[in-house]
């Protein structure tokens, strides 16, 4: 009978990983297929869609189930702070999205596993912090392997080269924003706070920008609809496993440790590799995969450094 909570504990654990990688990899693959395959060209107006969930969503988790408590914005500027957190964010998800219109999942995760890199050259430019020469040692086969899988990939495509590539910089960059910014005690927020005030910053940012840059997507998504009766469905899904995937990291982030967390973030960027493979039947290259594999060991054998020489 004793063995029984640790158990229950396990049973938890492998249903939230479980959750968090099918959340993960669904937003992604409905991504590219909505932008790629579908005829929905609209990955502004698609971030827009998922921050409003985003917002909505956070709302109803922290005011009414009361996931987390909630925390009250104390100043200007610490709104000011989230704001700026807030667009760089949105420029993240979008040269993501617009990445996918153009490369294979496959290359795109390639890509973005080179976020250590950018982390580590942020940290060092804006805040002068040094990790130790082996730490950086390691970035050494991260940008290789992106070079060799660039080299080997049959749909490489340079706008969605740069694209994704800027999308991955910008996430590390906000990521070091944020340690600086919100530095305070009384300043920290938890994420799904931050996502909370992030998501409507996000919103009326991208707003102006769908109007501008995609001035014809209400009128094409309602011919879509027309053609696809489940286009809204697909997009409510879509935006719903956005707001899914940061609740759930969060949860997964509490209840494991940080090395379980780093192990798991690595695999499941393996997992979606191959669930994009199979499912959109992209041609895939011996010294792609190859790349893609020494980036991968690149990044788990930088986190695994990092935690040694902190």
């Amino acid at each position: 009978m004793s063995s029984s909570p640790p158990k229950k504990q396990a049973v938890f654990i492998v249903s939230l990983v479980f959750l968090w990688y099918s959340s993960n990899i669904g937003v992604l693959l409905l991504n590219k297929f909505l932008l790629s395959n579908y005829g929905f060209k609209f990955p502004i107006f698609l971030t827009m869609c998922h921050m409003s969930a985003c917002a909505i969503l956070s709302y109803i988790s922290i005011a009414f189930l009361k996931i987390v408590p909630l925390q009250n914005v104390k100043s200007r500027s610490q709104f000011a702070k989230i704001a700026t957190l807030s667009t760089v964010f949105c420029a993240s998800v979008v040269g993501g999205n617009i990445s996918l219109r153009y490369l294979p999942v496959s290359f795109n995760q390639a890509v973005g596993a080179t976020t250590p890199f950018f982390t580590a050259l942020f940290a060092y430019l804006m805040t002068l912090k040094r990790e130790a020469w082996i730490t950086y040692g390691t970035l050494v086969p991260v940008v290789t392997g992106v070079v060799i899988a660039s080299e080997g990939e049959p749909g490489f495509h340079l706008y969605g080269f740069i694209m994704c590539i800027s999308a991955t910089a910008a996430r590390a960059f906000k990521s070091v924003l944020q340690s600086i910014l919100l530095s305070s005690e009384g300043e920290k927020l938890n994420s799904m706070n931050l996502l909370l005030y992030m998501s409507p910053v996000a919103v009326l940012v991208l707003m102006p920008a769908a109007i501008i840059m995609e001035p014809n997507v209400m009128e094409v998504t309602l011919s879509l609809a027309k053609e696809h009766r489940y286009l809204w469905v697909l997009l409510l899904l879509n935006s719903t496993l956005a707001y899914s995937a940061n609740l759930l990291n969060f949860l997964v982030t509490k209840h494991t440790s940080a090395l379980t967390l780093q192990v798991l973030g690595n695999a499941k960027g393996a997992v979606a590799v191959v669930m994009s493979i199979l499912l959109f039947r992209n041609p895939v290259t011996f010294i792609g995969i190859a790349g893609y594999s020494l980036t991968v060991i690149g990044v788990a054998a930088y986190g695994e450094t990092k935690r040694r020489y902190r």
